[in-house]
């Protein structure tokens, strides 16, 4: 899967893509991470991507001609690189590129819909997609004609889109196949479509620890006994932490008996 970066800092995502699981799937050749900076388009000899504001006010706007400059040179860069199959993106911009095939366009910024679970399995299943980080005051309304999706990671300001950006890659690379050294692991995270709770509590050595000790049927051999402890301690975690989660009836009643069966709630 191919990742391509809007970001006036390249340099930020250099470690990022040489370390943990990006970098192992980077070079497992499983993921491409490619950035771009708008100052390539940038206008005048200083090459300029913000301006003052129209009607006033504080900080600076960056430019919708510079930003959507930068998407295209991505759609072309990607269209010759992968034989002209490109993963489609659903908007269609004012002025979109006449010869290249497009490539989803997605806007980091705290405006946009909530980043999940979801969305990174979602995302995970395209060929590639583009990343537009935001600075300054943020982008002229205008880039919004221009991109198919917008993300945020919650409701708080961050200085700039590309710590959000190596989380949505973060989060969609460690999906796909062959990325974990340990694909089964993918299973028993918090969030995983197909249970949706968050994850059961881990221990590992010693076994005590100033009056702290790990579960005894965790110690027991007895692996029937410990998956039905995860599965309860996974339901009750979500009960107590997350109960938001839990909106599906048929998945809240599930939880509920789990919870009973743990000898954590009444019946």
């Amino acid at each position: 899967m191919r990742f391509q970066v809007v970001t006036l800092f390249e340099e930020l995502f250099a470690p990022f893509v040489r370390r943990g699981v990006v970098g192992r799937g980077v070079q497992a050749g499983i993921v491409q991470v490619s950035c771009m900076s708008p100052r390539r388009f940038g206008v005048g000899k200083h090459r300029a991507v913000d301006d003052k504001p129209y009607g006033g006010g504080a900080g600076m706007v960056m430019r919708v001609d510079c930003i959507v400059s930068c998407m295209e040179a991505f759609d072309a860069e990607y269209t010759a690189s992968a034989g002209g199959a490109v993963a489609a993106g659903g908007a269609t911009g004012a002025e979109p590129a006449a010869t290249n095939a497009r490539v989803k366009r997605i806007l980091l910024t705290p405006q946009g819909k909530r980043f999940d679970q979801r969305a990174a399995e979602r995302l995970s299943g395209l060929a590639a997609v583009t990343l537009v980080c935001g600075r300054y005051e943020g982008f002229d309304e205008r880039v919004r004609h221009f991109v198919d999706e917008e993300l945020s990671l919650g409701d708080f300001v961050l200085s700039g889109g590309e710590l959000a950006a190596m989380t949505v890659i973060d989060a969609c690379a460690r999906l796909l196949p062959g990325v974990l050294g340990n694909a089964d692991s993918l299973k028993q995270e918090s969030f995983h479509a197909g249970a949706g709770l968050l994850e059961y509590p881990h221990y590992t050595r010693p076994a005590a620890y100033r009056g702290l000790e790990v579960p005894a049927v965790l110690q027991s051999g007895h692996h029937g006994r410990v998956e039905t402890w995860r599965q309860q301690q996974a339901a009750l975690r979500t009960r107590q932490r997350r109960p938001d989660l839990l909106s599906q009836d048929v998945r809240s009643k599930d939880v509920s008996s789990k919870c009973v069966a743990a000898g954590q709630v009444d019946p």
